[in-house]
């Protein structure tokens, strides 16, 4: 009897992997927004963070991952928690909550690249180059002319926008301390110090500020289950088989679609308005940042 061929294995075109990624990633702006009005921002992140660590925890156990050897090591993904997980997110839904749109909340934030490759220079001693100061001001030009146009015409208040630049702050100075002390951190262990040290804070600030307070309707268990289970697990594993594959640094450079992405996502989810000046000033971030994310390779 001959054997019955399956021809050749199924797999998937190497651009799948980075865009679902990017795409996962942007969910979590409109996805937040959505859950908002159920929860505060603090115990919505608490949620989030809570049950994606104990996931983790889990993965960790099953897939026997590595954990740090040294007290050390433990303090570095400590700071690193404090500053990419719980003062970015914190900033970030805050803002949100005040009325900053997803897709500008994205723009703001989708600008670290530039200034962390301007902040190596003093941190991890690289040098910087003109296209480096070029990306700076394309991508703050880009920023402000959103920003500008959103004036008067948006329930944003300044305040708002000061809490998403906070949360561009964190994640900016943790992707450089993470680059320097946390590069061959294992993604299931550290990832779960990481959350694990951002959800105690959180607690805090839910119990102090909100009183842990929440509306669980269908929506909220949606937008909790997603931000944990897609965002905060799924985005991070995608990311960790890219880097098993070496195709991590195509995420770097799809990094500046992350703000259009959403964009389009709170035009048609969230009916934010997207006008012709938007649509500039997204175009101009977007080349800053690729611009500049491509001049290091």
């Amino acid at each position: 009897m001959k054997a019955i061929s399956l021809g050749k294995p199924f797999s998937l075109p190497s651009f799948t992997l980075p865009l679902l990624f990017i795409t996962m990633w942007s969910s979590g702006y409109v996805v937040g927004k959505i859950g908002l009005p159920y929860a505060g921002p603090y115990t919505l992140i608490f949620i989030r963070f809570a049950s994606a660590a104990i996931v983790l925890l889990g993965v960790s156990f099953l897939t026997k991952a590595s954990w740090p050897k040294t007290f050390a090591e433990y303090g570095h993904l400590i700071v690193v928690g404090v500053l990419i997980q719980a003062l970015q997110f914190s900033g970030l839904y805050m803002g949100l909550g005040m009325g900053v749109s997803a897709g500008v909340a994205a723009l703001i934030v989708g600008t670290m690249p530039v200034f962390t490759a301007l902040g190596a220079t003093k941190f991890l001693g690289e040098k910087v180059s003109r296209l480096d100061w070029m990306g700076l001001v394309g991508g703050l030009f880009g920023v402000a002319l959103v920003v500008y146009d959103q004036i008067g015409i948006a329930t944003a208040s300044i305040g708002g926008y000061l809490c998403v630049v906070l949360a561009l702050v964190g994640i900016s100075i943790g992707s450089l301390y993470q680059k320097r002390f946390c590069s061959g951190m294992d993604l299931r262990t550290g990832g779960f110090v990481q959350l694990t040290t951002a959800a105690v804070i959180m607690f805090f600030l839910a119990d102090h500020f909100e009183a842990l307070h929440v509306d669980w309707t269908p929506t909220l268990i949606f937008a909790s289950g997603w931000l944990s289970l897609v965002n905060s697990i799924g985005a991070i594993s995608i990311l960790y088989i890219m880097m098993r594959k070496g195709e991590a640094s195509k995420v770097a450079g799809l990094f500046h679609l992350i703000p259009s992405v959403t964009a389009l996502m709170g035009f048609i989810f969230l009916n934010e308005s997207f006008n012709m000046i938007k649509a500039i000033g997204f175009a101009i971030t977007a080349c800053a940042v690729y611009v500049c994310t491509h001049a290091r390779k």
